[in-house]
């Protein structure tokens, strides 16, 4: 049978069909996948979506599937699930710890399917920094997943006074490649030492989970697989590579951050880019390289066109924040990219302060149109400042805790600690994650709602459409369009 998705907004499921005065029960958003059932009436189809059984209108049915980027809620750091139109998956970071693996265990049910093998078809680790890199060992550990290729930046962190390799005339020279030349070097115990990185990697290697390694640089162009000839296209924006190697950006976590791998994604007249961890100084150089121009200069013909060149690189449409929300960033980058929506991700228990607010003025600031959006992982998982119950999730996870610790038997604590783990999944999986979809032409960017609004709407949606001008534009949400 054919495979068909939810439409365009975000349709209800409704317990009855007209001419029954039927009760919304699910909402869906655009490209869910639905399984139709048997019954039919009329104009309405009983299917199943979003675990629920309910009744749908045929024109809120269909048979292609979307660009989708979730970028997951991962507590502090980045973490991107994409899948692609052509149903391939992709990995953009995974956080610090393991809740990634977990929000992906949860995606394919995978603790009620032993035998099931998530095929990622690409995974980039945009830099060595623990809160891009960490969520990874997890999934390299677990039987569950197979990677075709890992992608990184070339710079291997390595046991030693020099941890990024020597530096010769402001220069990394000591980059590793390929495949067969990263292996080698990672079963040398003197190179990774105690190192968290390359134990990581070392760990993915010998897992023989990873068919193969490769560093990306911005004369790549493309992320194999998804050139100029692919209906979704993943251009290589950074890092970029000199004759004499990665320049060196002076302290180690500013050279780690400021040459992260970026790439955008291009899928019909839609944008997005995925900045990692790039600073100011990153930022700068990566302007000039592109430009040729000096992006210091007050002159504002040459800003104005210095925008206009890198926009042809960096510009945007929806755009994942660097490192988190810091304040050490450009204001003429975030104009370069005039994103219409951005996406934060930060963690609640870090002591950055991430977003800084001063960052989130310039968001808005510099975005296109009257109303940019800001999208922030963190703060759709709020919590209420008084909480004089716990909410339905938490209350369970503490019913089941309490059970746990009371518990007198091995199975009974066995089980308890699956339950526990499953609500934990469930819990990733529901808030905080930023859910993106587009066909191309319309962007839809949601969140799940805390609590049910008006209407029994259980998502905050918001939507992307194309003005005049061409440019993809706020246009409310599925309220506004009615």
């Amino acid at each position: 049978m054919t495979d068909h998705f939810a439409g365009f907004p975000s349709p209800f499921l409704l317990d009855a069909p007209p001419p029954a005065k039927g009760k919304r029960i699910q909402q869906l958003l655009w490209g869910d996948f639905v399984r139709r059932l048997d019954e039919e009436l009329g104009d309405w189809i009983k299917v199943r979506g979003r675990n629920a059984e309910g009744w749908i209108q045929r024109d809120s049915l269909h048979e292609n599937r979307l660009l989708e980027v979730n970028f997951v809620d991962i507590g502090q750091g980045d973490g991107a699930f994409i899948v692609t139109p052509d149903d391939d998956y992709l990995l953009i970071d995974a956080g610090e710890s393991d809740n990634m693996f977990r929000f992906l265990s949860w995606r394919f049910n995978l603790r009620n399917r032993p035998n099931a093998t998530v095929p990622i078809r690409a995974a980039i680790i945009t830099h060595s920094d623990e809160d891009h890199y960490g969520g990874f060992a997890p999934l390299f550990s677990s039987s569950k997943f197979r990677f075709g290729t890992v992608y990184h930046n070339g710079i291997v962190e390595r046991a030693g006074d020099d941890g990024l390799g020597p530096i010769v005339d402001g220069y990394l020279t000591d980059l590793i490649d390929d495949d067969q030349t990263l292996r080698d070097r990672l079963a040398d115990d003197c190179f990774v030492g105690g190192r968290k990185y390359p134990k990581l990697l070392r760990t993915a290697a010998e897992s023989g989970r990873v068919d193969t390694f490769q560093a990306l640089d911005a004369t790549d162009r493309y992320l194999p697989g998804y050139d100029e000839n692919s209906p979704l296209q993943i251009e290589i924006c950074a890092p970029v590579r000199e004759p004499n190697g990665l320049r060196s950006f002076g302290p180690i976590g500013k050279t780690k951050n400021g040459h992260s791998v970026v790439v955008r994604l291009r899928y019909g007249d839609v944008r997005i880019l995925l900045g990692g961890d790039l600073n100011a100084q990153a930022e700068r150089y990566l302007l000039e390289h592109y430009t040729s121009l000096d992006p210091d200069t007050a002159n504002a013909d040459t800003q104005a066109q210095l925008i206009a060149s890198a926009g042809a690189v960096f510009g945007a449409d929806v755009a994942k924040s660097c490192h988190h929300g810091s304040a050490d960033f450009t204001d003429l980058f975030l104009r370069v990219i005039g994103a219409v929506a951005t996406v934060i991700s930060s963690g609640d228990n870090e002591s950055h302060a991430h977003p800084r607010p001063d960052t989130l003025g310039a968001i808005g600031k510099n975005g296109r149109g009257t109303r940019p959006l800001i999208f922030s992982t963190e703060l759709s998982r709020s919590s209420r400042e008084l909480t004089p119950k716990p909410s339905n999730m938490d209350g369970k996870l503490l019913l089941k805790s309490v059970a746990l610790q009371e518990a007198d038997s091995t199975g009974e604590r066995s089980r308890l600690r699956g339950d526990i783990a499953a609500l934990k999944e469930r819990t990733v999986a529901v808030y905080g994650m930023i859910n993106l979809r587009t066909d191309g032409e319309k962007v839809l960017l949601a969140y799940k709602l805390e609590k049910p609004g008006p209407g029994g709407r259980e998502f905050d949606v918001h939507l992307l459409v194309q003005g005049d001008d061409g440019l993809l534009h706020y246009a409310g949400g599925p309220s506004d369009l009615d």
